[in-house]
């Protein structure tokens, strides 16, 4: 059993969340994590592909996957590509992929 002090806890959202319930996996998912991590190197624990991932929400402010940094005990999701317009805007992540 993971330790909660010492885990993360981590939810997909949309065909994510597909993906987390076909490996049996609860919502949230919790991950042990001993020291800080950068998203990619949580998506690579989770055998997530990075182009699957389009931004995270850590602690629920939204991230890019290079800048974010996990922590012990903090709560992740993973937001997609091919979230919808007016959601992308309420999420924070509209801006994200824009030149």
């Amino acid at each position: 059993m993971t330790n909660p002090a010492s885990a993360i806890e981590v939810v997909g959202f949309m065909d994510l969340a597909g993906e987390f319930r076909a490996r049996g996996w609860a919502s949230p998912h919790l991950v042990a994590l001993a020291v800080p991590v950068g998203g990619a190197e949580l998506l690579d624990l989770l055998e997530v592909p990075q182009a699957a991932v389009e931004s995270l929400f850590v602690n629920h402010k939204a991230i890019g996957v290079d800048d974010a940094v996990i922590r012990p005990g903090d709560r992740v999701a993973l937001v997609p590509p091919g979230v919808p317009g007016p959601h992308r805007f309420c999420l924070g992540i509209y801006q994200r992929h824009r030149d």
